[in-house]
């Protein structure tokens, strides 16, 4: 056997020792780094900074008051309405967790996508299906034409329920775009349009914003849109609320306490 010919076979023996077991060990071993600075922000400063993959922030986030929500699901029929045409449940891109064992407030969950700052979805996908929209804010998103059912999105994703989306009519993955693709609804969405949950909800319980809740837990996703109304009512457990007008949206410091109005009494009429 000649030189070039030795030289060959041993190439291709070393290409033959790399089997698919090396092949799932080292892509998992790639996946645990992405789901470790997705779910630990610190981890990512510990790394090399070729190391580091960096997305640029979305420009559009949905945050929502576990309190004022009624578990109605009108903004998960709303949701598969505008991207489906049809009114169901498991298609719905936001979920509604309800607890039959938890007590008011504790009850209710309401769980829209995150648009997380390190998105293990995005990270994690083997076909790139899953990307961050430049063209659109940024705005995390999945490509169903790419999406080749592998449900590794839906596994990674740290929230539970997961926010991934299982589509079992396409057998593909899905997930909230803020209503950028909403075939079946008339209006415009994504950063700078209008939102079907928002819009539909009759309480009020879910609004969009700009600026990054933190992402800590649901603490800066679960938020306080109540308005002094709410106190009037008698349906909230503190007398932290916002002023008229605001729509109640508490991510900075406590307001003012307001007090419940007092019942007016009146004089005892004189006996004839």
């Amino acid at each position: 056997m000649s030189d070039g010919k030795k030289a060959e076979s041993t190439e291709a023996a070393a290409k033959k020792k790399f089997t698919r077991r090396d092949f799932l060990v080292t892509g998992g071993a790639v996946v645990a780094v992405d789901a470790l600075i997705s779910t630990n922000p610190a981890a990512a400063a510990a790394l090399p900074p070729e190391k580091v993959q960096a997305y640029p922030a979305s420009k559009g986030y949905l945050v929502y008051d576990s309190k004022k929500c009624t578990g109605c699901t009108t903004c998960m029929l709303s949701c598969s309405l505008t991207h489906y045409g049809e009114q169901n449940l498991s298609l719905a891109r936001i979920q509604i967790m309800q607890d039959s064992f938890g007590k008011f407030p504790y009850d209710l969950e309401i769980a829209p996508c995150r648009q997380c700052k390190y998105p293990p979805c995005v990270q994690s996908c083997p076909v790139q299906a899953c990307f961050v929209d430049e063209a659109n804010g940024n705005v995390r998103r999945i490509d169903t034409d790419k999406c080749i059912g592998c449900k590794t999105c839906l596994k990674m994703c740290p929230q539970q329920p997961h926010r991934t989306v299982w589509n079992h009519k396409i057998s593909k993955s899905t997930k909230c775009d803020l209503c950028l693709d909403t075939p079946y609804w008339n209006e415009k969405g994504g950063i700078g349009g209008k939102q079907a949950c928002v819009e539909s909800c009759p309480m009020k319980a879910i609004r969009f914003v700009t600026e990054m809740p933190d992402q800590k837990e649901t603490e800066g996703y679960n938020v306080n849109l109540r308005n002094e109304h709410w106190l009037k009512l008698g349906l909230v457990d503190d007398s932290r609320t916002q002023p008229p007008g605001m729509g109640g949206f508490g991510g900075g410091a406590p307001k003012a306490k307001m007090q419940a109005p007092k019942a007016k009494m009146q004089a005892p009429k004189a006996k004839v």
